[in-house]
């Protein structure tokens, strides 16, 4: 029953969320193009038999891509199918694996729409990253024996309060669930508390702790440092949301006011605020050059706008010291272990329930910051710019951190081939 209600209640919303998408793609052109994928009809069908993965945006696609690039070496004659919800997570798609997998957004919780979506992509087995948990596509997958994997799972304390709202739905849904892969206890215990099995709840840790780093990206951040000079104090402000790019600007003239060469890499999250954000930088008289416009960095540069797509590792490697955005305003942070894997101390503000377990294991061994307003934020990062011995034993402490957690692919896997393994063959 309750289901129906919800269905009826999406199908009452379809419209303002198609006008949604519609006033979304004036900033971002591409919600505009390809509407069809969004109800279940994706421009070209993937070969039968394959793994459906679901990526929401760029976060979620490089996670999902370390455990991809370990699916293709232990099984790679499975067709691989990757969703994603946004424009940018479909860039970052194209960006890593070109035309070796098959693209498309993923559809709408309509049942319609799912199911003509997996009458075309007609998977064995479906991937979702995170917590992309939605009541009819698990039903639909679930009554045609196609298995669901939640994988690096997680769920906040806020989210399991919106899921317990929903009762017997959330019950009902986790139920259906082949296997949750939890980051950690917590986000297991909670999936357990809202009604999942515990037999099919593990815990395997975070996927994001495998990342390796390639030594052409070290070299080439070390090209990029040697442009705009290797003695000058750098740190970067990343994944920046709206109201918290004034907040780092504002920290930015303290922290060169303590530390007058310092340079702050500032990089906004979405492409859409580029410009905004350049604009913010002008209004407010920071001298300030664009790597969109391949601009150098001068002496008098105090500001650099990482104002391109898929280079946030790169300038992460060129950098000093990292300030993790959306976590100054309750977005609830971004992925803190891309600097600390490079050896780079991390500052976050008070908002980080996405990444709560991560940054505690991060703030527990010394190597990262919790601050809560732009003046705690200039003071951590002058600090650590001006020692730099500090600075260096603080990154290596966050390098361990990734080093001592690293295990999770592995584990993530056997749980994704064990579901491969118990279909015999394709789903029509």
């Amino acid at each position: 029953m309750l289901l129906r209600l919800y269905t009826l209640l999406l199908y009452l919303l379809a419209p303002l969320v198609l006008l949604r998408l519609l006033w979304r793609g004036f900033r971002a052109p591409g919600y505009w193009s390809r509407l069809g994928e969004r109800f279940g009809a994706p421009a070209a069908d993937p070969p039968p038999g394959g793994l459906w993965i679901h990526a929401v945006s760029v976060g979620e696609v490089q996670a999902a891509a370390l455990l991809i690039e370990r699916l293709r070496l232990v099984s790679p004659g499975t067709p691989l199918l990757i969703t994603t919800a946004t424009p940018t997570g479909s860039e970052q798609v194209r960006r890593l694996f070109g035309e070796s997998v098959w693209h498309a957004y993923a559809p709408y919780d309509l049942p319609f729409a799912v199911r003509r979506f997996l009458d075309a992509a007609r998977p064995r087995v479906v991937v979702v990253m995170e917590t992309e948990l939605w009541p009819n596509l698990t039903r639909i997958c679930h009554d045609r024996g196609i298995p669901l994997v939640v994988a690096n799972a997680r769920l906040s304390a806020r989210s399991a309060a919106g899921y317990r709202r929903l009762g017997p739905l959330t019950r009902t849904m986790l139920g259906e669930v082949a296997w949750i892969a939890a980051q950690a206890p917590a986000d297991a215990g909670r999936f357990v508390a809202l009604g999942a099995d515990p037999a099919r709840v593990k815990v395997t840790g975070s996927v994001k702790f495998d990342v390796r780093l390639p030594a052409s990206l070290l070299e080439a951040g070390e090209a990029l440092r040697r442009e705009w000079g290797v003695e000058r104090p750098v740190w970067i402000a990343a994944s920046t949301h709206e109201g918290e790019d004034a907040l780092v600007l504002e920290a930015a003239r303290a922290v060169h006011a303590e530390v007058p060469r310092a340079l702050l890499v500032l990089v906004p999250r979405h492409p859409e605020r580029f410009e905004r954000v350049a604009a913010l930088c002008e209004r407010l008289d920071l001298v300030t050059a664009r790597r969109s416009l391949g601009e150098p960095v001068e002496p008098d540069v105090e500001i650099y706008l990482g104002d391109t797509m898929g280079e946030l590792n790169l300038l992460y490697a060129a950098s000093d010291v990292a300030f993790v955005g959306g976590s100054l305003v309750a977005v609830g942070g971004h992925n803190m272990l891309e600097p600390a894997a490079r050896g780079i101390p991390v500052v976050f503000g008070p908002h980080v329930f996405n990444f709560e377990r991560i940054s505690l294991l991060l703030l527990e061994a010394g190597a990262a910051r919790h601050v809560r307003d732009a003046a705690a934020l200039a003071s951590v990062v002058s600090g650590w710019l001006r020692d730099p011995n500090e600075r260096h034993a603080a990154g290596e402490r966050a390098r361990g951190v990734v080093a001592d957690n690293r295990g999770a692919v592995d584990a993530q896997l056997q749980l994704v081939l064990s579901c491969l393994d118990s279909v015999a063959g394709g789903n029509a």
